[in-house]
């Protein structure tokens, strides 16, 4: 067989991702060799290949749940916002340009162009492609230069399943109003709905299903419950709460917990590295703004950032930078991870990402860091704590060290830790190893859980999401839209896309 399928959402935070992965798993577990394509991804939170080329997590996480290797046709565009409005643009993997949102629209056409290529050689080596959309497929102020949504789904004749977020409300509202907000051609190949994140009794809901078939013509292949505790690689930080969803239910192993202060910056990038933690039993991982919210943390963490100098101001600001030279002075840890790394060190140069030429850091590590203007993108491997890490690079600032104990390809002074690597906490035997030395450190009678798998732990969130598609959707229906594409004949529901104006275009 050989099909495609573009899931969008009336929103963005629907489940597109979420119901992506599912429908991935759920083929794979058939035998199906499936791979997932996101055309435009815009996200903070990246991941580096096996043959270095960088792209959403998101979308690695789905060739995770489609159990294939992630590639940077995958995802060909990804958007990388800075603090100055303007966005780095990835393409296959490589920065290539700094621009504005006007400046974009301007490489659109072409950007589809090298989207439809990957997508062509993607569906010319895998039996199915599951693509996700972006954001809302009825953004009419940008549908001419749209590559993400229905432009790749008219060039591409995919049909197009739409996903709409029932816990937020306006779930019915929100998707007859998106495909009344479509052009006819872009109508004719939305083939149905799925309601996400449902609570409560289906009786209820049923009514309603069956109105907004009659409505619209098309059907709901599918409720699917609220899922919570998934920490499958979100795009961005909009949502993060004040505690990061704990993954484990199990209570400490010894007498105390552990507790983990994150500093959520303005320009937070890949806070994926703090799943690995949240998952451990006895192990609170919050995230903290003011300097307040670390007094009781066992341990702080500076993660990483897209703009390093800008959040460096942001949390002196904050009055944050006492704070963490008390901890340092009083031998309580303190970890920091690429970007964060960067802001421990004595001096960073930066003539690229900020243009502020030499700063000051924080002082806490023997380091120095120059900007370059290329990216680097690595997949290391190395040791710490006697134990096996892996990770992956991804940073244009160059750490220098001049002192100090190493840590992979970092370096640790007293209590204090630094490294480029993100992904490193994924790696058991060294979380383990590195909590049992922060309780130590914290007086804390922690002792880390010995069976904790964060791979295991991760398969089965997968599993649970090919769960979700298989006992929640229409199988059947999604196979003919796979296999056929949308039916013919959709009706068309009024008014449609307004016409466009000369400011529009």
């Amino acid at each position: 067989m050989s099909g495609s399928l573009l899931v969008a959402g009336t929103t963005s935070d629907a489940g597109k991702s979420v119901v992506t992965a599912g429908i991935c798993r759920w083929l794979a577990r058939q035998g199906v060799r499936v791979a997932p394509f996101k055309a435009q991804n815009m996200s903070l939170n990246s991941f580096v290949t096996a043959d270095g080329a960088e792209i959403g997590r998101a979308q690695a996480m789905q060739a995770q749940a489609a159990r294939v290797e992630p590639e940077a046709a995958m995802n060909p565009v990804l958007l990388k916002p800075g603090a100055d409005g303007r966005s780095q643009v990835v393409l296959l993997g490589r920065a290539v340009a700094e621009v504005g949102a006007l400046d974009y629209r301007e490489r659109k056409p072409v950007l589809l162009e090298r989207a439809l290529e990957c997508l062509a050689d993607l569906r010319s080596r895998y039996e199915v492609v599951v693509c996700e959309g972006a954001g809302s497929p009825a953004e009419i102020n940008l549908r001419d230069r749209d590559i993400a949504n229905m432009g790749l789904a008219t060039a591409a004749k995919l049909p197009v399943v739409v996903v709409g977020d029932i816990d937020r409300g306006g779930v019915f509202a929100a998707m007859y109003g998106t495909l009344a907000l479509l052009s006819a051609e872009d109508q004719a190949l939305v083939a149905g709905w799925f309601v996400n994140k449902f609570r409560g009794d289906a009786r209820l809901l049923a009514p309603g299903l069956e109105m907004l078939r009659e409505l619209t013509g098309r059907p709901v292949l599918g409720t699917l419950p609220m899922l919570s505790g998934l920490w499958l690689d979100a795009e961005d930080s909009l949502d993060l709460t004040t505690v990061v969803d704990q993954g484990s239910v199990r209570g400490p192993v010894g007498a105390d917990v552990l507790r983990v202060a994150v500093v959520r910056f303005p320009r937070l990038s890949n806070f994926t590295d703090l799943d690995a933690l949240a998952q451990e039993p006895g192990v609170l991982v919050r995230w903290a703004t003011r300097a307040e919210e670390l007094a009781d943390a066992d341990l702080v963490v500076l993660p990483g950032t897209r703009a390093t100098v800008a959040d460096l101001a942001w949390l002196r600001e904050r009055g944050i930078e006492p704070v963490l030279k008390a901890r340092a002075a009083a031998g309580l840890p303190v970890l920091g991870v690429c970007g964060g790394y960067q802001m421990l060190g004595q001096l960073i140069e930066d003539q690229v990402e900020s243009k502020a030429g030499t700063v000051e850091g924080l002082g806490l590590l023997p380091t120095r860091v120059v900007f370059g203007r290329e990216k680097v993108l690595a997949r290391p491997v190395g040791e710490a704590f006697g134990e096996r890490v892996e990770g992956y690079e991804i940073h244009h600032g160059v750490v220098t060290v001049e002192g100090g104990d190493p840590f992979l390809d970092g370096c640790r002074v007293g209590s204090v830790w630094g490294t480029t690597w993100h992904g490193a906490l994924e790696n058991d035997g060294f979380r383990r190893e590195l909590l049992r030395t922060v309780a130590g450190l914290a007086g804390r009678a922690f002792v880390p859980a010995p069976d904790t798998s964060f791979a295991a732990a991760r398969e089965e969130r997968l599993d649970r999401l090919g769960d979700l598609i298989e006992e929640h959707a229409d199988t059947d229906a999604l196979w003919k839209l796979i296999e056929g594409g949308a039916p013919a004949h959709l009706p068309f529901v009024p008014p449609g896309a307004p016409r466009a104006t000369e400011t529009d275009r």
